[in-house]
């Protein structure tokens, strides 16, 4: 898995959670009996949770204070995993902390707030900068997260820019203030609607979108342009505008969507993934933290799951034990599936006829990779996922990203296993948990690389 480097403003995030039956005598607030408390890494350190529950590898370089939070800091650092040793020690600063109390119901009362917001001294910077320049060429992808509170000066931002420009390591801005020259040279910045607004001094609605994102590509010099615009998605634009529709049903909380849609573009980019792909996942990622109270984050497992056909191995477990018990017929088979063809539709046509339920196993895209070079997949997992799921010959599709399908037969048990018949006298990986193994003749002359050969012609 390739390194992700997050660099900006770390803080705390307490949560004060009870219950509210009575009026204060002392003033006409309410008085909140906590029930329980909650602390989480903030800021960038929210950009770096969800990362994490996206799988990824990463380090983050930030500065904190000398303070009663300090050993507070070290320890949310320490049980995530994460190193401290890119934490530098400033004395006089505080580290940011943010107290919300939030009822029972998990609506929010009050936030209160303690920190220190001046820029990092001229020590800390060159502290930070010689972390930053001994460790960079150890990531593949650099998140910049601005929170204003004073780590990403000006002077640190156009060194850390400039430096990974040298290094051709994609950095990316998720960006604070309106002023956002200090990004010149980024790959891409992630404001939202009403920070582009502000920054580029334009009245965004849907006609003048293109104008404002355009704008923020050409002045600041970034290789892509992006604009999340809250509940209507995001906007992208590198040659031409895109806009890619929100995939939230409920939105309960926004707090730390910003974060999500960063970091779920870089694990993207970072598995070398087309933009347009690391959009519609964060897409995905944010419609689920959205529904959740607090700063959240969503899994890998949460998002395949988020449509409904694409299922996790849990969720299909579950789904063929119900089955089983109405004595349906379980046929599973599996394959990458890269460009969807006459052959693969015949050969799922007649799995499906093996029995009632036909569910399809499909290698993600790290999967791919591993087992078929760099060059592949073509198309990305989920799309390969919602082709199979318009069949009608596919029941349910499974993403899994081991290069096998072994725990992913061992779990479901199927009544058949279906393969290619060129596996004819070949050990057939999960044949021991399937009921039966049957093997599928193909239609000769059509496969995958048959057809990019083609298109390469």
């Amino acid at each position: 898995m390739k390194k992700i480097l997050v660099i900006g403003d770390i803080m705390i995030d307490k949560y004060l959670i009870g219950s509210i039956e009575r009026i204060s005598p002392e003033a006409p607030v309410p008085v909140v009996d906590i029930k329980e408390e909650k602390l989480v890494l903030g800021g960038a350190g929210n950009v770096v949770n969800n990362l994490l529950a996206f799988g990824a590898e990463v380090n983050i370089i930030s500065v904190i204070g000398d303070c009663e939070n300090t050993s507070i800091m070290y320890n949310l650092l320490e049980e995530q995993g994460i190193l401290t040793d890119y934490m530098v020690i400033e004395k006089d600063r505080l580290i940011t902390k943010k107290t919300r109390i939030l009822s029972s119901s998990n609506q929010q009362i009050v936030r209160y707030d303690k920190e220190t917001t001046k820029d990092i001294n001229e020590d800390s910077t060159n502290k930070v900068f010689d972390i930053y320049r001994n460790i960079i060429k150890s990531h593949e992808i650099i998140i910049l997260s601005d929170y204003g509170k004073g780590v990403l000066t000006d002077n640190v931002t156009k060194k850390i820019i400039k430096l990974a420009n040298e290094e051709k390591i994609k950095i990316l801005v998720d960006p604070k203030g309106s002023d956002y020259s200090k990004y010149t040279g980024a790959y891409l910045l992630t404001p939202n609607k009403k920070e582009a607004s502000i920054a580029t001094n334009f009245d965004i609605n849907n006609n003048q979108l293109e104008y404002a994102i355009r704008t923020l590509k050409s002045k600041y010099k970034l290789a892509i342009s992006v604009i999340t615009l809250n509940q209507d998605g995001i906007a992208v634009f590198d040659e031409e505008l895109r806009i890619f529709p929100t995939k939230a049903k409920e939105v309960y909380d926004v707090t730390g969507a910003g974060d999500t849609v960063i970091a779920a573009i870089a694990y993207k980019l970072a598995q070398d993934s087309h933009i347009d792909d690391a959009i519609q996942f964060a897409n995905l990622a944010a419609g689920i933290v959205v529904a959740k109270i607090g700063v959240g984050t969503a899994t890998i497992d949460e998002i395949y799951a988020k449509d409904h056909n694409i299922k996790t191995i849990d969720e299909i477990k579950t789904i063929v034990n119900d089955l089983k018990e109405q004595n349906k017929k379980i046929v599973f088979t599996n394959g990458c599936f890269d460009i969807l063809h006459l052959g693969h539709i015949k050969y799922l046509e007649k799995a499906k006829k093996l029995g009632d339920v036909l569910i399809v196993g499909v290698n993600t895209d790290n999967s791919v990779k591993n087992i078929k070079g760099n060059k592949r997949p073509i198309n990305p997992e989920l799309d390969r996922a919602y082709l199979l799921n318009a069949l009608k010959s596919v029941d349910y599709t499974v993403l899994f990203n081991e290069n096998t399908p072994y725990e992913l037969i061992k779990s479901i048990r199927p009544n058949v296993l279906a393969k290619g018949a060129d596996y004819k006298n070949k050990e057939i990986i999960g044949s021991d948990f399937a009921g039966t193994t049957k093997l599928i003749e193909y239609i000769d002359g059509k496969s995958t690389t048959g057809v990019i050969n083609k298109i390469k012609q």
